[in-house]
């Protein structure tokens, strides 16, 4: 049976690509945008097989409206994708509370709220698959992303957590950890604190980084990401991008060492003396 989709952040790069393979195996998708005319070359080329949503994630009222009506339209929900969000670049000293604020509302909160209006569809269904578009950054920690890693660290871990409450009830959990990939993440949807002189090594340092990548393609993710929601036992986490188990890796193998190192100092903090 085709499946039924409510992705989220769809006018371009990752949830774009997702739609579209969706839509052209036969799935129905619900796709949301902040702007409805970014839909309308998927309109026109999918007709009724789609559902085009105006949603900002950050109104969770207007989140279970699109929710409920996607639920109307097709009767069901087989797959939630929450890919809504953006990368805020800047130093910790730099980022303001607002600016903090608003990327915790929309990459954490966001996803929350959505998650929260489809549980209900999901146990009445008896099944169900959430997705949440988390980040090699919802791992590990660099510099000039601050605010970015706090928001994915946290849906890491709301989501790990769900994963056990939800697991009996027949619906899965998967956070996509993607690498570098070719979407415009550091370009035009980005947002960037006010620049202070002192964090320039910082931004330079970053911008090497990322100039030594080479960005993944969005279409194979999607493929990729067909085979994870029509897998019998999908995985909590799931790396996307050839640079990514280097790199988690890598991150779990320094902190592994950290912790071996101070298993001592561990001891004595219990009061052990062995």
């Amino acid at each position: 049976m085709p499946k039924i989709w409510f992705i989220t952040g769809t006018s371009r790069g990752f949830g774009r690509e997702f739609a579209l393979a969706a839509l052209r195996r036969g799935d129905h998708v619900a796709a949301t945008a902040r702007s409805l005319s970014a839909l309308d070359e998927l309109v026109a080329e999918h007709g009724d097989r789609i559902l085009p949503l105006q949603l900002d994630v950050t109104d969770r009222a207007a989140v279970k409206a699109a929710v409920r009506q996607t639920h109307e339209r097709f009767g069901r929900i087989d797959v939630v994708v929450n890919n809504a969000g953006y990368g805020h670049f800047g130093a910790v000293e730099e980022v303001t509370d607002p600016e903090l604020r608003d990327q915790l509302e929309t990459n954490f909160f966001g996803a929350v709220w959505v998650t929260q209006a489809a549980l209900p569809i999901m146990r009445a269904q008896g099944g169900g698959h959430l997705v949440q578009m988390s980040s090699i950054g919802g791992v590990g920690a660099f510099a000039n992303l601050g605010a970015y890693h706090a928001s994915k660290w946290a849906l890491e871990a709301v989501s790990e957590s769900l994963a056990t409450e939800v697991g009996p009830l027949g619906i899965h959990v998967t956070l996509v950890e993607p690498g570098g990939f070719d979407t415009d993440w550091a370009g035009p949807s980005a947002r960037t604190s006010e620049h202070a002189s002192t964090y320039d090594f910082v931004r330079e340092a970053a911008a090497r980084r990322r100039g030594a990548q080479a960005p993944g393609s969005p279409a194979a993710a999607a493929a990729a990401l067909l085979e994870l929601v029509d897998s019998e036992h999908p995985p909590l986490r799931a790396l996307f991008g050839a640079q990514a188990h280097q790199v988690v890796t890598g991150i779990y193998g320094s902190r592994l060492r950290v912790w071996q190192d101070g298993a001592h100092l561990a001891r004595r903090a219990h009061g052990a003396t062995a």
